[in-house]
């Protein structure tokens, strides 16, 4: 393992997909242009093009090949096809748990033993692919309180897995918005609109912006947007403030009415059939925490 081998890792981990056949193995990363402009007007297809020059810095002479590189408006395709054979590849299925999807993907506990530089790396080509920071990404009624978010749709253990990579390199979770009946809907709302399975959506990790900071982005617009918000934060809010995990400050639980949906078979089966108040507890269930 060595960074460049993390940060790889890591944008399989967060947003990529393995094909293999008897002899080869295809991988590819998919980068999301989550809108189309940034918060200053910024063309992201643009930005992200620009930003490849040196993702494939980092990642070509590992593979030791080019990488092929595909655009459109809502993606930018990183791909790279190796022997079934060969070591990195072998290395690569290892490190993901054998999954071949990011929805199905583990980080394996190996992971957890590697430098804190090399964590870093791999939270950051995690972050590359399904990270993003904007304008709106406040935390309600707290002026500056900008946040990065990561978004993982449908994987459950691959929240945790994240969480605990930030522990590890001291990186505190402010919130975890868990696509889960008992918060996406909590109120029952959607449901009682007609929409029952509003709630199924992407887990959130939310993580206040200047916290994020020694983790940071490859990707240029994401990175500047990092750096002002972080300066933004810290004109309203002492950092010592963010600098709290959740086992560190008063929980704050509000009483939520049973959702119908609480037992629904999609939910892991530590969680199913229960009820939570806080995303404190779901978390701890499954295994974030000190």
């Amino acid at each position: 393992m060595n960074t460049e081998m993390a940060y790889l890792v890591g944008m399989i981990l967060g947003n990529g997909e393995i094909q293999r056949n008897n002899t080869e193995t295809r991988i590819t990363i998919d980068i999301p242009h989550k809108n189309l402009y940034t918060d200053d007007f910024k063309d992201v297809m643009v930005y992200v093009k620009a930003s490849t020059v040196d993702i494939r810095a980092i990642i070509e002479p590992l593979i030791g090949h080019n990488l092929t590189v595909t655009q459109n408006k809502r993606s930018t395709l990183l791909t790279f096809v190796k022997s079934n054979e060969e070591y990195i590849t072998r290395e690569i299925l290892r490190f993901i748990g054998g999954g071949r999807h990011h929805s199905t993907m583990r980080m394996s506990p190996e992971l957890f033993s590697i430098t804190t530089d090399e964590k870093k790396a791999l939270l950051r080509g995690i972050a590359d692919v399904t990270g993003y920071i904007r304008k709106s990404n406040i935390a309600f009624g707290q002026e500056g309180a900008h946040r990065v978010y990561i978004e993982i749709p449908g994987n459950w253990y691959m929240v945790i897995d994240i969480a605990n990579m930030l522990k590890d390199v001291d990186v505190p979770v402010q919130t975890i918005d868990f696509g889960h009946p008992n918060f996406r809907d909590g109120e029952l709302k959607k449901y009682h609109q007609g929409f029952p399975y509003f709630w199924k959506k992407e887990h959130q990790v939310k993580i206040f912006a200047n916290e994020f900071l020694q983790i940071g982005f490859n990707i240029r617009h994401k990175q500047d947007a990092l750096v002002k918000y972080s300066e933004e934060l810290l004109e309203f809010i002492d950092p010592i403030k963010t600098h709290k995990f959740y086992w560190e400050k008063p929980i704050r639980r509000k009483d939520r009415p049973t959702h119908p949906h609480e037992n629904d078979i999609s939910l892991p089966e530590e969680i199913r059939g229960k009820h939570f108040d806080s995303w404190t507890e779901l978390a701890r269930l499954l295994g974030y925490g000190k």
